[in-house]
């Protein structure tokens, strides 16, 4: 919920930007679809800026690998017994 909120806060930030600078007459008419263009892109560089935060802050889990292993282990010893071949251990 939270990066709903932030996202809508953002969108409407760079629309009363957007039309500021429409009536203010700070962009020539001529040129008002570069800032659609601007919109996109600054859209996309903040979704990889989150992005990017969220793999910097990706939790590790060490009990939850020694599980995982075990569960492969558990696995291969399975498939032993019923004949499949599984490669080294």
């Amino acid at each position: 919920m939270k990066h709903i909120v932030k996202i809508i806060t953002l969108l409407v930030a760079i629309s009363a930007m957007w039309i500021g600078l429409l009536e203010m007459s700070v962009v020539p008419r001529s040129q008002t679809w570069l800032l659609s263009i601007y919109f996109i892109v600054s859209l996309g560089c903040y979704g990889l800026l989150m992005v990017g935060i969220g793999l910097m802050h990706f939790p590790t889990c060490p009990q939850e690998a020694v599980l995982l292993q075990q569960d492969i282990v558990e696995a291969k010893h399975y498939l032993k017994q019923r004949g499949v071949d599984v490669g080294s251990e």
